[in-house]
């Protein structure tokens, strides 16, 4: 894949207003919640929403629902140098390393706080661990996206790393597979091999060099965003799961 910081697209990614504005609500948590720090016990929610919904489609929150991919691919992508993603940031070894890293982080601070319980500044301190993970991550990522690309976060975020391991389980238990929904073409040979759907994928995947036997793209690190079925120039790809094909046969029977 080319390094040309041309070679990738900047597109609207933004096909919802959960996905428009959902970067309202990382910004209140991170700048609002050091005047309030209650405001990060919303980040609890959020944890268990992505972690759930991974356990049957995926990534899908990554590219649908976070508040901090809103951030990066509706505020501050206009600013982005779109450039490539260095592998380094893609290493599995990354990946979980800062996951851990983060892990403990966090449960140190928590401890903290729960020696604290009972008092009335218990719930201001365990807001404002998720208040100071909110300013980092928006921080971090924030600089990521100006500087390289809008999801180059993604790559290593914690958060993404617990949806992989969610998502595993619910493969394991064989449920992922009957509920995930995935990029799917028509007939891979009626792929013109344009590199539209690599061009403008945030997470900067190569879709049409890696469909398998049943027509699907099965990386996960996709992030079911749709942004690659919007752009394809021939109108041959779809979110779908394998038993969608199914079901369409059995109606027009």
């Amino acid at each position: 894949m080319p390094a040309d910081s041309k070679y990738y697209i900047e597109t609207n990614r933004a096909f919802t207003l959960l996905r428009k504005y959902s970067w309202i609500f990382t910004l209140t948590v991170a700048i609002g919640g050091l005047w309030l720090p209650k405001l990060g016990l919303f980040v609890l929610p959020i944890m268990a929403g992505l972690t759930i919904t991974a356990f049957f489609k995926g990534r899908y929150w990554c590219g649908n629902i976070c508040p901090h991919g809103s951030l990066f691919d509706s505020l501050l992508m206009p600013l982005s140098k779109n450039k490539k993603i260095p592998d380094f940031f893609k290493s599995k070894y990354v990946e979980y390393g800062f996951f851990f890293f983060f892990s403990f982080q966090v449960g140190r601070k928590f401890v903290q706080a729960w020696s604290n319980f009972g008092q009335q500044s218990f719930l201001d301190q365990l807001g404002m661990i998720f208040v100071a993970s909110y300013l980092m991550v928006t921080i971090l990522g924030g600089l990521a996206t100006i500087f390289i690309s809008p999801r180059t976060w993604c790559q290593f975020c914690p958060m993404g790393a617990l949806q992989r391991f969610s998502y595993k389980i619910g493969k394991l238990l064989n449920i992922a597979p009957k509920t995930d929904k995935k990029v799917t073409i028509e007939s891979k040979e009626l792929c013109k091999e344009c590199g539209l759907c690599a061009k403008t994928c945030p997470m900067q995947l190569e879709p049409y060099k890696n469909f398998n036997e049943d027509n699907q793209f099965e990386s996960e690190e996709c992030i079911r965003c749709d942004v690659c079925v919007q752009n394809c120039p021939i109108d041959i790809l779809e979110i779908k799961s394998i038993d969608d094909d199914s079901e369409e046969l059995k109606k027009a029977q």
